[in-house]
């Protein structure tokens, strides 16, 4: 079963992100929501959130699932505005506790912060599987962007995140906290997260 897929562009940072659904029901994920938020106030705002929520109320449609392809550093995640709103449970690569490792340090974080991905409901493992109504949705580990990075697949969709760009930026920069162009272009028998394998040269 192939799914309905419809884009939101958010311009101040050059993001889409995704409402995938059933073909013919109700069941639907929501992928790499934005908070917007302006540098010069401090402030963030739901504008861009609330629209993917305008069109998943008037399409009737369930929101199962938030998900983030990684942790992103060009814009803010919406996923607990969203949860919020809708009880929507947010998934995320197991990896991210690595990144929240690092991420706790380089940017001082309080001490009582959990570098354990507690703040996520599901941490995906490769390989892993899940339904989406009458989707079956199943996660690659894509790391090399950073070391979180997934891709997710519904039927004939691949939403890969930054691991791949559009035709003319090509693949993802690397020069993030655990960004490692090897492990994104190559096959590393060194990177023991997904078996001595890059996921993103064995889509199947």
């Amino acid at each position: 079963m192939n799914p309905r897929v419809k884009g939101f562009f958010h311009d101040g940072t050059n993001t889409v992100s995704y409402v995938v659904a059933e073909a013919d029901g109700a069941a639907c994920a929501i992928i790499d929501p934005v908070l917007d938020y302006d540098p010069k106030a401090g402030r963030t705002a739901t504008a861009a959130a609330d629209a993917i929520l305008a069109y998943v109320r008037a399409g009737n449609l369930k929101v199962e699932w938030i998900l983030e392809t990684h942790a992103h550093a060009d814009h803010l995640s919406a996923g607990s505005y969203l949860k919020e709103k809708l009880g929507s449970r947010i998934g995320v690569g197991a990896n991210i506790v690595a990144v929240q490792s690092v991420f706790k340090d380089l940017y001082h974080l309080e001490p009582s912060f959990p570098a354990d991905g507690s703040q996520f409901d599901r941490l995906f493992e490769d390989e892993a599987r899940f339904k989406l109504g009458g989707l079956e949705g199943r996660v690659l580990w894509t790391p090399g962007h950073t070391p979180a990075c997934v891709t997710y697949l519904f039927g004939d969709a691949a939403f890969v995140g930054d691991t791949l760009f559009m035709p003319d930026f090509g693949t993802a920069r690397v020069d993030f906290p655990g960004g490692d162009a090897s492990v994104l272009y190559d096959l590393d028998p060194s990177y023991s997260g997904a078996a001595g394998r890059n996921p993103a040269l064995h889509v199947s």
